[in-house]
């Protein structure tokens, strides 16, 4: 990750920022770290908020490239939504510490961690980098879980009517359609996976256990040997062997990974290799959390179909 003379460029826009005359507007200014928070956001807000997401859906939320651009989108926020849990530790904090804006850092009520209530899965009970890329915290990829988004909601729902309480009956509006159509929406996505609770899949990262409890499906292995560590040739041969010792017939992968490694695996094993992205419109038709879902459901349902 680049940081291209952070503070020297801090100093330039934070120098523009204060001869410029803001720009008046009803709406709150909410700035999500990642896509599907924003996606959430904009779901729960409505037409009160005007919701900027800083990563791209395509972007690997662990290592995204900080722009000098975001200090000026973060110093205008009224409201910060991140997933907390580690996940923007690597690119968040400099850039919070450059913006200076007290409505978002941490404690203020414009500030709005998307883990808080979560049950997090894996956390260490040591901390050891030779590990990998751990988080002391716990897995940060519980978005992907839809049963835990109905917790992130409520987390936005609360904060949104802290700071615009004029408007608080509409915000615990729109959650409760929100969480409707997710229920309605779950009930969906449990019917097609149903038929294929308990198939042994492999994923890239360890990016995928929320999904992967809440629909019963066993994840074998990762491609990564440790988490953020580039597979090896030797972890692949283990991979490849414990494929096919549980009969793992699909390959979940993202695509900020390298998808080539993946197709390696696969031709040895037999297996599918299956687009599976997290974020809203990292595809086509996918703009919203719940069409992002639609199409992992969709797309893991057909692969593991095929592979019966």
């Amino acid at each position: 990750m680049r940081f291209l003379n952070f503070h020297a460029a801090a100093a330039l826009i934070l120098g523009a920022l204060i001869t410029a005359t803001p720009q008046a507007s009803a709406q709150l200014r909410v700035v999500a770290t990642t896509p599907d928070l924003a996606s959430v956001a904009r779901e729960i807000g409505g037409d009160r908020v005007n919701v900027v997401a800083l990563a791209k859906p395509t972007e690997d939320p662990h290592f995204v490239d900080a722009k000098p651009s975001f200090i000026v989108t973060l110093n205008r926020g009224d409201a910060l939504i991140d997933g907390g849990a580690e996940l923007e530790l690597g690119w968040l904090p400099p850039l919070l510490e450059n913006a200076r804006n007290g409505r978002i850092m941490a404690g203020a009520r414009g500030r709005i961690v998307a883990s808080e209530g979560v049950r997090l899965l894996e956390i260490p009970t040591s901390f050891d980098r030779s590990k990998g890329d751990i988080h002391s915290l716990g897995n940060p990829h519980f978005m992907i879980d839809p049963v835990t988004v109905k917790i992130v909601a409520r987390n936005i729902a609360n904060h949104f009517a802290q700071i615009d309480p004029k408007s608080a009956a509409t915000y615990n509006s729109n959650l409760a359609r929100f969480n409707a159509r997710l229920d309605a929406k779950m009930s969906d996505w449990q019917r097609q996976v149903a038929p294929f609770r308990g198939a042994k899949i492999v994923t890239y990262h360890r990016d995928f256990i929320y999904l992967a409890q809440r629909f019963g499906l066993s994840i074998v292995d990762e491609l990564e040997p440790k988490p953020g560590i580039a597979p090896s040739p030797a972890h692949l041969a283990q991979v490849i062997g414990e494929m096919k010792a549980n009969n793992a017939k699909v390959i979940l992968v993202q695509p900020f990974q390298n998808r080539k490694t993946a197709e390696t695996v696969a031709r040895q094993t037999g297996a599918t290799v299956l687009d599976t992205p997290q974020q809203p419109g990292a595809v086509a038709n996918t703009s919203t959390y719940l069409d992002m879902m639609d199409n992992l459901v969709r797309a893991l349902a057909t692969g593991l179909g095929a592979k019966k």
